[in-house]
């Protein structure tokens, strides 16, 4: 049964799943577009059932189930809509696992808010997207338009970014300056990501402050990394980083 968390009235409802199990509650963050139905999201619930772990998923402001309008929807409020959820719904610090944009908000949230989180786990994660996933023509398009119709590899429609995004992404760069994170960090990326670069963790890796950092290349895996050996490779993940907290 889906569960709704009201955060604030300043934010739309949000719909979520929470796995009762043994802590830290591992706390899954979706890219941008996605949703907790996705295929990690719901691998890793049935991971987090056969293992007896806690588990949370949802969807952010204006995605999946919640309440609200995509294209009203910013980076920073679904960064409180993470730490809304975590608030709410975690019991404590909690194993954030974020794909794509959801890496993105899972360092925001461990760079603001160290003492919500316990580790993270970032599946081709693109911190500061609207930076470097843009050329300058789309950027300028987004400013002058409001917003931008951008066809990916992944979605039969085009995928639409609004200014009030980019503006709050931009707004939340991470890696300008290094990040004062300091928890166990396992990111994992395909080699052969047409959407984020590998280079782009590799860059990640160099900023993190954390000492215990490791970085994972998956040879011909893809921006999704959602086959069947990439999905045991989460959870291996998973269970290695957390055998150590």
């Amino acid at each position: 049964m889906t569960d709704t968390l009201s955060p604030t009235p300043a934010r739309p409802a949000l719909a979520y799943h929470l796995t009762e199990g043994t802590g830290p509650t591992i706390v899954f963050l979706p890219g941008y577009g996605s949703d907790m139905e996705g295929s990690k999201a719901l691998a890793l619930e049935a991971w987090a059932k056969r293992t007896g772990r806690a588990y949370l998923r949802f969807d952010y402001g204006g995605c999946g189930s919640s309440e609200g309008e995509f294209e009203e929807q910013t980076l920073a409020g679904w960064r409180d809509d993470v730490v809304a959820m975590l608030d709410a719904a975690a019991g404590g610090p909690a194993v954030l696992v974020g794909s794509s944009m959801g890496g993105w908000l899972m360092l925001l949230v461990a760079r603001d808010h160290p003492e919500k989180v316990a580790a993270l786990v970032g599946i081709a994660a693109a911190p500061d997207f609207t930076d470097w996933g843009f050329t300058v023509d789309q950027k300028l398009a987004i400013l002058s338009e409001g917003r931008l119709e951008k066809v990916g590899r992944y979605a039969d429609l085009p995928m639409v970014y609004t200014r009030a995004f980019w503006q709050s992404g931009e707004a939340n760069r991470v890696l300008f300056a290094g990040l004062a994170i300091d928890v166990p960090v396992r990111l994992l990326h395909g080699m052969a990501d047409t959407e984020v670069p590998a280079n782009r963790s590799i860059h990640l890796v160099e900023q993190l402050r954390s000492a215990d950092v490791q970085l994972t290349l998956v040879k011909g895996g893809d921006h999704r990394l959602s086959r069947d050996a990439d999905l045991a490779l989460l959870e291996a993940t998973l269970e290695s980083v957390m055998a150590d907290l």
